[in-house]
């Protein structure tokens, strides 16, 4: 099978990537310094490819929400209207896309609120509303993922989510109390074998698997790493808007739950050393 990833160089990309060279399959990497010498907004020619994986994202570095900086527009030129240039492309060469989107298309809904796939989507930020028109425009081409937070071990050259979040620990500060929903990225590297596997266009999935406090987080860290610091306050779990998953565990999808988290940080802590 021939599949294309752009943002194959990324967080979410490279272990992507890494995952389908490892199997039967050719992999074609789009992006800077990638197999093809690509980014969003640029024409792409898709013939002959079987599968389009986009995972490919332009925005201020570390930033999602908020990644348009001090230029929305380019922001929207490239993501938005970049993204519809690869759908017309794929659409040309009939190849299957996962789109890799995010829960930020939910939006506004109330703290507190199960979130299903058939929800209307409220974005209220501008990357919500760019992955939502993508979404839209996707239409029956493939399966659009409404991704929440992904963790997992360090990505050589990127490193990891909680890096900054760890360093501050480590120095003494006290980070704000917050929690949030996961996902391991082998987790949503499943989702995607799922997907390819039966062929499915058309369709929406949410991907998340706990809820995390950064206390907890931090206190299962510093039990592992032997590392001492401050803690922040417990945060109000009930107020986190978790998506429902009963839709992709449905085709057989099993995430790893916080066995998964224990051994990340255990690779997190094995590399620090």
């Amino acid at each position: 099978m021939r599949i294309a990833i752009t943002g194959a160089s990324g967080l979410l990309g490279q272990p992507v990537a890494q995952h389908f060279s490892q199997g039967n399959h050719d992999i074609t990497r789009f992006g800077r310094k990638a197999d093809v010498d690509w980014q969003l907004g640029q024409d792409v020619d898709l013939s002959g490819f079987d599968v389009l994986i986009h995972a490919g994202f332009a925005h201020v570095p570390g930033k999602y929400r908020g990644g348009e900086g001090d230029n929305p527009g380019d922001f929207i030129h490239k993501n938005q209207h970049g993204t519809l240039n690869l759908w017309q492309a794929a659409e040309r060469a009939r190849c299957q896309v996962i789109f890799l989107s995010t829960r930020a298309v939910y939006g506004d809904y109330p703290a507190g609120t199960a979130l299903f796939e058939d929800m209307a989507a409220r974005p209220d930020t501008l990357y919500g509303r760019v992955k939502h028109e993508s979404e839209k425009a996707l239409g029956n081409l493939g399966v659009s993922l409404r991704i929440t937070g992904v963790y997992g071990p360090p990505v050589p050259g990127r490193g990891h989510k909680w890096q900054g979040l760890f360093a501050d620990f480590a120095a003494g500060k006290v980070s704000r109390a917050r929690a949030g929903t996961e996902v391991h990225i082998a987790d949503l590297i499943q989702a995607i074998d799922i997907i390819i596997e039966n062929g499915i266009r058309g369709e929406t999935f949410n991907v998340s698997d706990f809820i995390l406090d950064h206390r907890d987080l931090l206190e299962t860290y510093a039990n592992l790493s032997g590392i001492n610091g401050n803690f922040p306050s417990l945060s109000d779990s009930s107020k986190v808007s978790a998506m429902n998953t009963d839709k992709l565990r449905a085709l057989g999808w099993v995430p790893r739950g916080r066995d998964g988290l224990e051994q990340t940080l255990d690779e997190i802590i094995r590399c620090q050393t």
